[in-house]
């Protein structure tokens, strides 16, 4: 027993050393433990076993909430035992409330796996691949997220946990997206007052997320940590559709960079978010961005 729970912890630090590192991290994903041993065999440092191919693959079933918590503990023991890289396993919304995600969060600890994450939708979730997608208020996402890191902590603090964020794509919610911001936070939108304070913040994300028509994807290029591991950026290009004066949808595309520091909590949060556009005379500044 003493070796199983020694080489679990060894894969789980080697994630944290991963994570911690000034590099990005590439994790191939599946769902089987063959997939998992290729991966390992072929030079990759980590894989995830993931909720959609897992559903599709052992119960021949849409990623909507039916895979059971035993469904994938049980899949997760057999995929950490043939390899020697951390695996992280999709745990979906921790199968319930906090007092199940407690359990929950015990149970995939004990299967080998070095990490989880579970995302903020309803019970039952939906793939994030399709819409019709909802979110539970942010106070009820964080209070399950505490109930997992209690769990884990019981059992093996080394274990990582990954909160997840599924609000992209659907209905915004503003406290939530503010609550991304430090409390120091400057917002740099083109052509248009920055913003500094919780207010203004919240202000400018106000009236942005009111825009008839709006719909807006970004996509990560480029992250880098800082070597003290206390900052990070992150850099990409965003596309966004919205309606203008005549009610014709107007599109708009560009580039943007935020800045991410590190708070005594260990949380991350964005102290700088700037943005720029790649067209002339495109959509009000405000509009262009998350």
């Amino acid at each position: 027993m003493s070796e199983w729970v020694d080489e679990a912890r060894r894969k789980r630090l080697a994630l944290r050393a991963l994570l911690a590192g000034s590099e990005l991290v590439v994790m191939p994903g599946g769902f089987s433990p063959v997939y998992a041993r290729m991966a390992q065999e072929v030079g990759f440092t980590c894989f995830f076993l993931a909720g959609s191919q897992m559903s599709g693959f052992l119960l021949g079933v849409p990623d909507a909430g039916i895979l059971g918590l035993r469904d994938i503990v049980d899949h997760a023991r057999h995929a950490a035992a043939c390899t020697t890289i951390p695996l992280l396993l999709d745990a979906d919304t921790g199968f319930g409330n906090a007092v199940n995600v407690h359990y929950s969060v015990q149970e995939i600890v004990r299967s080998g796996v070095a990490a989880l994450n579970i995302e903020d939708q309803e019970a039952p979730k939906k793939s994030p691949t399709g819409g019709g997608r909802r979110c539970i208020p942010l106070d009820e996402a964080a209070g399950k997220v505490r109930a997992a890191v209690a769990a884990r902590d019981a059992i093996d603090p080394s274990f990582v946990i990954c909160a997840r964020c599924d609000s992209i794509g659907v209905e915004p919610d503003l406290e939530q997206t503010v609550a991304y911001y430090s409390e120091q936070a400057i917002v740099l939108p083109p052509n248009a007052t920055r913003a500094v304070t919780r207010e203004t913040i919240r202000n400018l994300w106000k009236d942005l997320l009111a825009t008839p028509g709006l719909v807006i994807t970004w996509e990560p290029t480029n992250v880098k940590l800082s070597t003290s591991g206390e900052m990070a950026w992150v850099s990409g290009t965003y596309e966004l559709t919205m309606n203008d004066p005549n009610g014709k949808p107007a599109n708009d595309r560009g580039k943007y960079l935020e800045v991410w520091e590190k708070q005594p909590d260990g949380n991350w949060k964005c102290a700088a978010d700037m943005w720029n556009s790649d067209l002339a005379a495109s959509v009000p500044a405000t509009a262009e961005k998350k």
